[in-house]
């Protein structure tokens, strides 16, 4: 199941995104505090996607996602605003990764379709991180493979040279 964080001072704004959200297949979480959300994700890998208000009392949107990106870096970050600073867009894509803003007031079924590409998005990422490490992994293999294979050549030269024939069946005819 999908973790998705929604973050924002305004306990009505949080209330109107869980009623939005009541029907998806996710487990929403949603803290009207920054600093709590902060406290309480820190130790959490499972976030998929994490979505702050841009202007909250103490400390706005992009210092809250860029201290979450720290603790949830697999995360997908997203900014809700009522206003368009372009300035502010800039730092939260230079400095939290942000993936998409999503405007106050929005429309519904845009939020959901954006949380499903967020989670899908990320699905995405997550898989070909594991696909790199497989295949890095398969590298090292392979070259543990080449190293022993030089070896045993250095060892015993044209030990590692076969001969095929056509069907398959090795040609042993030089051996006797």
């Amino acid at each position: 199941m999908s973790v998705i964080v929604i973050i924002d001072d305004e306990i009505n704004i949080l209330k109107s995104i869980q009623r939005v959200l009541r029907h998806q297949p996710w487990e929403v979480l949603t803290y009207n505090n920054p600093h709590d959300a902060i406290n309480d994700l820190s130790g959490r890998s499972d976030i998929d996607v994490i979505i702050s208000d841009y202007r909250m009392p103490e400390i706005d949107g992009v210092e809250v996602l860029q201290t979450l990106k720290e603790y949830c870096p697999d995360s997908i970050r997203m900014i809700l605003s009522g206003q368009v600073d372009m300035a502010g867009v800039l730092d939260a894509i230079n400095k939290a990764e942000v993936y998409r803003f999503i405007m106050k007031p929005w429309n519904d079924d845009d939020l959901v379709m954006t949380i499903k590409n967020a989670i899908s998005h990320n699905e995405l990422i997550k898989e070909n991180k594991q696909l790199a490490e497989t295949v890095r992994a398969q590298h090292r293999e392979i070259s543990l493979h080449v190293t022993e294979f030089k070896r045993l050549e250095r060892e015993s030269p044209g030990i590692t040279k076969v001969k095929w024939e056509d069907d398959g069946s090795i040609d042993m005819s030089d051996e006797f």
